[in-house]
Parts: C-alpha cells; structure tokens; sequence
C-alpha cells in the first residue's frame, strides 16, 4: 500500500514539475540512455530456495560479479565470483551454474551469430577452490554442464565435444559435421528463427547419455549476402535458408551412449514424410526421452516418449488443429512422470495435467482467457503457477491453481504487466509489475499468498526525469472493426485542443499472435512517440485480427491469408478515426518494420483513399521469399496456396501506390532479406511510382549498432514531418459539416 501511495506522490509531482519545466524529448535521449530503467540481470534462484544470484556490473571497477542476497531479508550473503579477481577475464556476460552449484559456466567475449545463436570463450570457475579452467581455445557454442557436474558438452564447427573438467581432456563424438552440409547438436538457421532455440542436445538425468540433433542441410538452397565492410572487396555469408515450399534440411535424433561411446539413430514407430523435431526433453527416467514431431503443414503434433533401454518408442499425445499446431516450452514432467501440457485444444491455451502414459487426467485451468506463462509446479502444496490474461487482454496477472484444478488464487495485485521468477522451493517469488505509466519494480512476495514482503528494486528516478518533459497519457480503449472489439491505444497531442485537428500517425505489427497494445512501460519507440505528440501528432495503434491472446478463432482467422484480414482492419480502423472530429483526415499516415512493414505499404497501396504516407522498416514483400517454417505455419506451401501468396504481396500492383512512401532495409539482414525490398524498388520503378528509399550497409534485421538507430529514426522524423506536417501554432478549426455529421 505504501508503494502505491508513493507512486502517486511522485506522478503528481512530476506532473506540476512537467508544466514549470515543459522539456521536449530529443531523439538522441530515445538512445543514448537517458530514459533506460535498472534491471535484475540473469536472476537465478538457489538451490536451498531462500538465496538467489544476480549478474551486477560495476562501474568504479568496470567489472562484473555474480553476487548472491537472501529472499527474506534482501541482503547480500556472498559475492561467487568477481572479474576484477580473474587475470584471465576482465569481464563477464553470462554464467551457468552446475547442477550442486558448485561450478559456474563463464561467457566472455560472446559475438551475435543470428537471432539468439552466440559463439563465445568459455570458462569453468570451481567456487571453493577460485580455480578457472577454460573449456575451449576456441570460440565454442551452448556449453552445459552433465548432472555431476564434471563433464561440458558444447557445439564447435557443427559437432559435439564432452570435455572432461577432472581429466581436463576433451573428446569428440560427432565427426561428420561440415559448414553447409551437415549440423551436430546445434539448430539450422530455420529452427533457430522459429522454434526458438539453438542447442539441440540434452543430458539425460545420469549424465551417461546424450540425445542430439542431427540436420542434413545438404539439399537447402544457399542463400548469399554481400558484406561490405571496410575492405578493398567485399566477401560474401553464404548460409542454408529454406524459403517456403523448398527442401527443408533432414533431421534426425541420435543417442550417444558414453559408456561405449557411440551413436545410434533413433526410429519412432511412424513413417513420416516430411517433418520436423522442435522439442527433445528427458523425462525424470533416465532412461526415457521424449520428442515432439510435428507435420511439415504444423497441424499435427505428436508427443513421443522412446524408450532407449529397449529400442522402442510410444506416443503419448497427439495434438491436431485445422490451422496449426503452437511450439512451446511449458512441457513439465513431475516426480511420477506425469506430465503439465499446454493447449489451446478448447480455443484458448490452457493447462492440461496428464498421466505418464499419456492419459488426461483433467484440464487444470478454463475459461474464455490465455494462459500466458507456466512457471511450475510446487510437489509440496500440490499447486501450479502460472501468468494468464484474465484480467483483461493487455494485462498480466500471476495466479496460483492446484494440481486438481481446484482453488485458484490471484497472487498479483497492480492491473498491468506482472511477471515471476519463484524460488526452488516455491516459497518466495520476485514479481517484476510495470504498466504504461508506471516504470518496473521488483518486489519480493510470498508465493502462498502473494503478499508483497519487500521492495527490491524501483526505476522511480525514471518516472521523475521523465515528469521533467510535457507528455501525454496513453489512452487504452477498443474499438469496433468488421464485427470485432479491436485493442487500441492512443496518445494525443501535448496541447491537444478539441476543437482542432491533427495529423495522425498509426503504429502496428499485426503478426499472427503478437501483441503491441498492452499495458506495460515504455519502450524506445513509445518515447519516439511521445516526441511526435510534442510536435502536434496523434499516434495510434490497433491491434486487428490475427493478433493473441484472444482465442485461437481470433489469432487463426487470418490462416492461409496473411496480411489481408489485417490490412482490411487497419484502413477499417484509420477511417473510424478519421471521422473523430479531431482527426485531419487528409493526414493520416501508417508505419511497421518486419510484418508491420508489409502491413504499412499494403495499407498505403489498398487504402489510400485513407492513408496518405507509409513508412516500411524491412518489410515482407512476398511470402514466397520467407522460411518454410513460419510461412507454411500460417499459409501452407505456395504450390498448394498460389492465391495467398500472390493477392497481398504489393510488387504485384504496384501501380496502387497514391501517397508517400519511405523504404527501408539492411543489407545483411539474414531474416527478411534485402530480395524483398530490391523486388518492391523494381516494380515501383517499373511502374514509373515516385518513392523514397535507404539501405543500411551490413546492418541486419534490427538495424542497429553505432549511429545507426538514430540516424533510422532522425530519416523518419524527417519523413513524418515533410509528408504529415509538423506542428502549425494555429491550426485551422474543425470543419463545421463533419463535426454536425458526428454530433448527428
């Protein structure tokens, strides 16, 4: 209670402080800090459950430590390991610990390899003897450690090493990977992207065996990409990128036994034609893996439990939908073996509770609303934990469940964005709770009741600083489109006059599942926002058809054709809005990156009776050209579906365009390649359209590093404000017709 009054203490002071003081936001504070808030960083609960460890940096010694604070009392018990004490090492990004926490896995000098592959060097630290041991010379990729703890299997140059931390040996048990051709244990570029994960091997709870995947890129066609660089001749990154309907790589899973060090492939007792394997996991049996095969369309989904002491291999579940089949990560085998399950089998995604041989035993959680989160199950008191959207759509709320589905309880209290991280033992949770307009607090709660025990951290000096600028409040609201209640936010112009109209700048991603209308804190992006309501703009953003967290009928309306559900409620909602007498509507512009960047230029083209400007940040241009695993997901292949391909790829009318448009991409961009927008230039030039354009040399899909990110958003500004009109002290007033049309 006391956090909530001070809260509103400081926003009320902040507010009177925002009028005396009355600052602009710059685009070079967006950037270099000014605003960016104090996190927990790689927050790891202890073993014994009243201890947790954190990553800290210190900026006096310009060194990292891993430091160690009890729940309960919020104080530091120890510091595991400090930079500044490592000849070796003088800092640290990440850490690993050993299953008895006795050793801790070091990541230094770490380099991007794509979305969330890494190579780095590697080091083991033994806390009681303050001993490093290096585990490669080599940059290396996934090091884990085996159960005991004496043993590191890792990735290098698409084969798997074991090293031996006693012996201080390493041994290779893989010997046929080869850049292109063959991969050991570590994702292709594609499962990387969409099944969101990278290491493809796992311990099995006695350390004695490991199971891996196996990718056979051998027939993928290459994709290339120019890097420019600083050198006299540019080189080339050539990499196996499946674009949709072409030939995936051949997965395979193996075991490797240590006891005789060698490899067997593993056959499921079904023939499968083309599929992929998202999931391996050991069950508690050490002897029993299970696996996910899903069908290349991703309607189909089988659950596997194999039983490698006897060769033979069962299904456990068999998940089927006639759209797709989600990939997650909640899969949790209890003590018994029996088995925590996600699915939105009933419409919406819920928790399931099944036997080990795979027979339901209830559905744990229902109702009209998404489970978002599973954060575990608590053997003791025989609950569930887990995040859902029950009190409301853009919010976050954590609550607790027993096993039998009986007894649920809300543990958060603040309407916003809450988010958990439980000790071992179930005792103690950290709650991370933000909302648009208030900044992340970490506070330590206990998990039978969620009541708040301590504060941990706040970004209060955040929310002052920002109270020294004029900004406006983000409006959260629905609105009716093609027969939906549509999510909605929209912040107005600092000096917002009623009787006046503004330019509107419309904001959207609109991919299958996502959400950007939610009520959480500000990103980079919302300040970029804040600064154009300083200069006189309305800016909005909905969020249509295909988006999550609304049921599965609502996220999977837009199968087979992407784009076009989503493009319809964009220009539906622009003309809504329009007619708000406030609203010019002869400015109205609309801007996306990735899938939002298809969306923006298809609005422009379709709808610009509506939309007089666009602005496209790497954008799709044609589904033809994207992976096989996320465009098949949503549109099955192009032989089978020619139509939804082709009807909302917008260099296939390009004679549609009537407004301003601005281009942009990165030329190393490994994700949407620079073929969609070279491809979108073309027919644009072909069709005699006038547009503006940039490339961003060797810059990938995020389109950042050094300058680059605000000369991005200075180019768009600029673009904004030539095509929409910055800020007119005397605007002209309302047209007298709309606003009688309006009050009619």
């Amino acid at each position: 209670m006391l956090r909530k009054y001070l809260h509103l203490i400081l926003f009320f002071v902040a507010s009177v402080f925002s009028f005396a003081q009355n600052k602009t936001i710059a685009l070079e504070e967006i950037w270099d800090g000014t605003f960016s808030t104090d996190n927990m960083e790689v927050l790891h609960s202890m073993n014994n459950g009243q201890q947790y460890s954190v990553l800290n940096f210190n900026r006096a010694t310009r060194s990292t430590s891993i430091d160690v604070y009890d729940y309960e009392t919020q104080s530091k018990t120890s510091t595991l390991v400090d930079s500044k004490d490592l000849e070796d090492i003088p800092y640290f990004t990440n850490y690993t610990f050993s299953s008895d926490e006795s050793k801790i896995i070091l990541a230094t000098n770490v380099s991007q390899v794509y979305r969330y592959s890494t190579l780095g060097v590697f080091f083991v630290y033994d806390i009681a003897s303050k001993t490093l041991q290096k585990i490669s010379q080599e940059k290396i990729q996934e090091p884990t450690f085996s159960p005991d703890g004496t043993k590191v299997a890792h990735g290098f140059q698409n084969n798997i090493f074991i090293k031996n931390l006693k012996t201080n040996t390493t041994s290779q048990i893989t010997f046929d990977g080869e850049k292109n051709k063959i991969i050991n244990g570590i994702t292709d570029w594609v499962y990387e992207e969409e099944f969101a994960f990278v290491r493809a091997f796992e311990w099995n709870t006695e350390g004695n065996k490991i199971a891996y995947l196996k990718f056979d890129e051998t027939e993928v066609p290459e994709f290339s990409m120019d890097i420019y660089g600083q050198a006299l001749y540019q080189t080339q990154q050539v990499f196996k990128y499946p674009k949709a309907g072409e030939k995936n790589a051949i997965v395979s899973l193996h075991i490797y036994d240590l006891s005789s060090s060698s490899s067997n492939e593993v056959k499921v007792d079904k023939t499968y034609s083309d599929f992929y394997i998202p999931r391996i996991k050991w069950t508690n049996d050490a002897h029993i893996l299970s696996a996910q095969y899903i069908n290349r369309h991703q309607n189909e989904l089988d659950l596997w439990a194999i039983d490698t002491k006897t060769n033979s291999s069962s299904i456990l579940l068999t998940e089927t939908d006639n759209a797709y089949v989600d990939v997650t990560d909640n899969l949790t085998f209890l003590n018994n073996n029996s088995f925590i399950w996600t699915s939105e089998q009933d419409g919406y995604n819920h928790i399931y509770h099944y036997s080990k041989k795979g027979k339901l035993i209830n559905q744990v959680t229902a109702g009209d609303w998404e489970v978002t989160s599973y954060y575990g199950y608590d053997e003791k008191s025989k609950r569930i934990f887990y995040q859902s959207v029950e009190n409301g759509s853009i919010n976050r709320d954590i609550y607790a469940v027993g096993l039998n589905g009986k007894n649920k309880q809300r543990l958060s209290n603040n309407v916003g964005t809450n988010d958990a991280a439980f000790s071992a033992d179930f005792t103690y949770y950290i709650n991370t709770f933000s909302s648009a307009t208030t900044p992340p607090e970490y506070t330590l709660n206990k998990a039978l009741d969620g009541k708040v025990l301590k504060s941990i951290k706040d970004n209060d000096k955040v929310a002052q600083k920002l109270g020294e600028y004029t900004t406006s409040k983000k409006e959260f609201s629905t609105i009716n489109i093609n027969g939906n209640d549509l999510n909605m936010w929209m912040i107005k112009p600092v000096d917002f006059d009623p009787n006046k109209e503004y330019p509107m700048l419309m904001y959207q991603y609109s991919g299958p599942g996502s959400q950007k209308v939610a009520n959480t804190w500000n990103s980079a992006n919302d300040y970029w926002y804040q600064m154009l309501a300083q200069k006189g703009y309305f800016v909005v953003c909905v969020d249509g058809r295909g988006t999550g967290f609304k049921g599965a009928d609502f996220k999977k309306v837009t199968y087979l054709n992407l784009v076009k559900y989503e493009t319809e409620d964009q220009i539906a909602a622009a003309k809504k809005l329009a007619k708000l007498p406030y609203i010019d509507e002869d400015r109205i512009g609309i801007w996306g990156w990735s899938f939002g960047g298809h969306m923006s230029t298809n609005c422009l083209l379709k709808g610009s009776e509506i939309f007089k400007m666009a602005i496209a940040v790497a954008p799709v241009t044609s589904w033809r050209f994207y992976d096989t695993i996320y465009t098949e997901r949503y549109m099955r292949t192009p032989q089978e579906n020619p139509d939804g391909y082709d009807d909302n790829s917008p260099f296939n009318y390009p004679e549609m365009l009537k407004g301003d448009y601005l281009l942009i991409h990165g030329s190393g961009d490994d994700n949407v390649h620079l073929q969609h927008t070279m491809r979108m230039v073309e027919a644009l030039i072909q069709a005699d359209k006038q547009f503006e354009w940039g490339i961003y040399p060797d810059k990938n899909h995020g389109i950042y590093g050094g300058n680059t990110r605000l000369h991005l958003y200075k180019k768009m500004t600029n673009f904004i404000g030539k095509t929409l009109g910055d800020k007119i002290q005397n605007q002209p007033k309302v047209n007298p017709e709309k606003h009688k049309k309006i009050k009619g």
